[in-house]
């Protein structure tokens, strides 16, 4: 089905709305984000996302997996401000959240799909109902808001005259997906972030769904996060794929690299750990040993140190940075000159220094080694 275009006079068109920087340049740029969740009652803290810093590219889908309560979906909510960071800078096609472009400005083009469709929808509300709020809250009329919410019912292959009039608990699981979607929809964003938007559905359900995600990229030029703990729909759906752990991003990579060639002990546990039909595959070993630990006092070092099997005292003494490149990863064993033993061993860096003017240097360019 072709995605209706919407129509010039009825959408809500951003203020200020530019792209800045085209096809291949970030559209969203994080630096050392941070989220402390306070217990109440007590002085604690949980460290739910610690020092991330990433670039979203214009028209990737960015996947983002781990284990439940690594950060992920905090990410999700810290990137479009639906929680407030304790520290750190999130940057929107070139401007600063909150001092460049308001947070409101920056939500009309970046917009989440949560797993939750039922809860996500009014119950009090009809469909279309649903589906023209935003607009409306953006200072549209009922009538143009109507328009808005019917084209993109339609643009989901939910049919307006037909499930327009309905109230979410007469749609199906599908179906109010669909409808969440479209609700976000509604304002033209350039940006979504899906936030396990098919684990609840059964797996013919959710492969529409992901068709339909795929078609409304292509057609629309949105640029995704997803978020999931699907393996291999993750792989199935991304360019990249970011692996967090404890609230830190551990490896980050193309999706062939991620699943063909992970570096960090912990992607390969993951990816062990997907469930098979492969009876060669379920007879290996746990996949990972012990417990994530406690995001309230995580341990010193690499926080996967306590898991990993190739633990040296490295590991216990300082936090790993991302290494540099297009596979990165936040690892010792991958860092040169780290000290851990299997890390590269790089030779002293060798610079050519010009002797200065008139000192009577015998040999000019000589070779000093730093």
């Amino acid at each position: 089905m072709k995605v209706v275009t919407f129509h010039q006079g009825t959408t809500p068109v951003q203020p200020d709305a530019r792209d800045r920087g085209g096809p291949g340049q970030p559209l969203f740029i994080v630096r050392k984000l941070n989220k402390r969740f306070s217990l109440r009652g007590t002085r604690q803290q949980v460290k739910a996302v610690s020092d991330v810093s990433f670039d979203l590219i214009k028209g990737e889908t960015l996947g983002v997996v781990g284990e439940s309560g690594c950060g992920k979906s905090t990410l999700g909510r810290l990137l479009l401000r639906l929680v407030e960071p304790t520290s750190g800078e999130v940057i929107f096609d070139g401007e600063a959240v909150g001092h460049d472009i308001s947070v409101r400005q920056m939500r009309q083009q970046a917009q989440m799909v949560f797993q939750d469709s039922f809860g996500s929808l009014n119950p009090r509300l009809s469909v279309v109902e649903s589906v023209a709020f935003g607009p409306i809250a953006q200072g549209l009329g009922k009538a143009q808001a109507r328009a808005i919410a019917w084209e993109a019912l339609r643009n989901v292959d939910l049919d307006p005259g037909e499930y327009g009039h309905r109230f979410p608990h007469e749609l199906s699981g599908g179906q109010k997906q669909r409808a969440n979607i479209a609700r976000s929809l509604a304002l033209r964003p350039r940006m979504l972030v899906l936030d396990e938007s098919v684990s609840a559905l059964d797996k013919t359900v959710a492969a529409r769904v992901l068709r339909l995600l795929a078609r409304l990229k292509r057609e629309l030029s949105l640029t995704y996060m997803f978020i999931s703990h699907d393996l291999d729909v993750v792989r199935h759906v991304s360019d990249r794929v970011m692996v967090m752990y404890l609230g830190r991003i551990v490896e980050l990579g193309t999706a062939q690299a991620i699943f063909q060639s992970p570096r960090h002990p912990y992607t390969q546990g993951l990816l062990r750990a997907r469930p098979t039909a492969d009876p060669r595959r379920r007879t290996l070993s746990a996949p990972i040993d012990g417990e994530p630990p406690d995001p309230v006092d995580p341990p010193p070092g690499c926080a996967f140190h306590t898991r990993c099997p190739h633990l040296e005292a490295v590991c216990r003494a300082g936090v790993p940075e991302l290494t540099d490149g297009e596979h990165r990863v936040a690892c010792f064993m991958f860092a040169a000159n780290s000290g851990h033993s299997l890390a590269p061993k790089l030779p002293p860096i060798v610079s050519l220094v010009r002797p200065p003017a008139g000192k009577g240097a015998a040999v000019a360019g000589a070779e000093v080694a730093s």
